[in-house]
């Protein structure tokens, strides 16, 4: 069982140190990816030219499929971490750890088709408060994604970090595919 990420005020205070320094590298190279991707997606010229699959009707309606699948693994993953912490009442199976890693695995591989065509094809879009928030969101992403892949093998992390983190990045693929997904489905009807 992993120990509970909310501890409380009277957890042992110098293991959080240790854990707060361990953490800075993990969050500054997320930062500085998030940055990156906003950077090159601003001066990188889009080329219109983009990833797309046979069987769907254009690129826009691979990306919001595949950002669909995507959003369905982070709710699987949210429920197999919760599953893994206990917070599901009597409902914790021993496939719970496997399912979170694989879902997370395959959620973020979905992502990186629908990442290369919003970069390569589309850049970073503040036309309206919807492309503005999906492209900052997108970087964000990314940015999060990378902190909890470096925080993970990090010992001596409070316990709430891993969960908190790991809160923010399905946060912000939901923001993501409500920006665009969602948008899309609203706007243009359920196509594929």
């Amino acid at each position: 069982m992993l120990p509970d990420p909310f501890a409380g005020p009277f957890a042992d205070p110098a293991p959080a140190r240790a854990g707060r320094a361990s953490l800075l590298v993990p969050l500054l190279v997320g930062a500085g990816v998030a940055v990156a991707l906003g950077a090159y997606g601003r001066t990188h010229p889009p080329t219109g030219i983009a990833v797309n699959l046979a069987g769907f009707s254009s690129a826009q309606t691979v990306k919001v499929w595949l950002g669909t699948g995507a959003a369905l693994f982070a709710v699987l993953q949210v429920l197999s971490a919760l599953a893994m912490y206990g917070r599901l009442g009597r409902f914790t199976p021993s496939w719970a750890g496997v399912t979170h890693r694989w879902s997370g695995r395959i959620a973020f591989l979905l992502t990186v088709p629908v990442a290369v065509h919003c970069l390569y094809a589309l850049g970073f879009a503040d036309a309206d408060l919807r492309t503005l928030l999906h492209s900052a969101l997108g970087c964000f992403f990314f940015g999060v994604f990378t902190t909890k892949m470096l925080a993970l093998p990090k010992p001596g992390l409070a316990g709430w970090v891993l969960p908190v983190v790991g809160g923010v990045v399905f946060t912000a693929l939901i923001g993501v595919w409500l920006t665009s997904s969602v948008w899309y489905f609203t706007t243009f009807g359920v196509q594929r």
